[in-house]
Order: structure tokens, then C-alpha cells, then sequence
């Protein structure tokens, strides 16, 4: 019996995109870094937490709360990168047959 090398396909990256924009940090449990969306949200207490202190009295409520506005941004952009990096990762192995030995580049002949 031989077992195959396939890959279950990853999560798309758009549903982590989706995911991470409606819910923080939710994008990550989807990806199967549950710590790492963690680590953004308590950086995004945090940082919001410090500019509403700093912030002058007058301004916005995302204006107080910038910096924690700006870490929800980063763990966007985070989760969808690594989602984006494993699906492409899964598309070249499959490609190449799960044969990485080269890394897809050819010895000359």
C-alpha cells in the first residue's frame, strides 16, 4: 500500500481575509495560529488603550484608539499573507508533484 505525499488543499485566503476584517484575530484560529492572533489582540488592547490616553479630548473615536486601529490592520494584512503563502506553497507542490528535492529548478544539461 502506498501512501500519497497530496496535500490537503489550504483554507482560501480570501474566507481568512473576510474572516480577520469581520472578527479580529479570527482569521489566525482559522489558519491554525490561534497564538499568534492572540498576540495581535492583546497589542491591539494595548496600543488602543495608550493612544486613548494620549489622544487630545477632541478628537475621533478612531482618532483615540489609532494605535489599536493600526495593529487590527497589521493582523489583516498578517493573516491574509500567510493564507496566501500556504495556498501558494500547496499550488507548486502540487505542480511539481510534491517532488521539492530542486526546488523546481532543473541542473543544465
Amino acid at each position: 500500500m502506498t501512501r500519497s505525499n497530496t496535500q490537503p488543499a489550504p483554507v482560501s485566503p480570501y474566507l481568512v481575509l473576510g474572516a480577520s476584517i469581520v472578527l479580529p484575530a479570527s482569521g489566525h484560529v482559522i489558519l491554525g495560529v490561534p497564538v499568534r492572533g492572540l498576540q495581535f489582540l492583546f497589542f491591539m488592547v494595548i496600543l488602543a488603550w495608550v493612544t486613548a490616553k494620549i489622544a487630545p479630548s477632541d478628537a475621533s473615536f478612531i482618532g483615540r484608539h489609532a494605535g489599536g486601529f493600526l495593529i487590527y490592520a497589521l493582523s489583516i494584512l498578517d493573516a491574509y499573507k500567510l493564507a496566501r503563502i500556504r495556498h501558494a506553497r500547496w499550488v507548486h507542490n502540487a505542480a511539481q508533484g510534491s517532488d521539492n528535492s530542486h526546488g523546481g529548478i532543473a541542473p543544465h544539461a
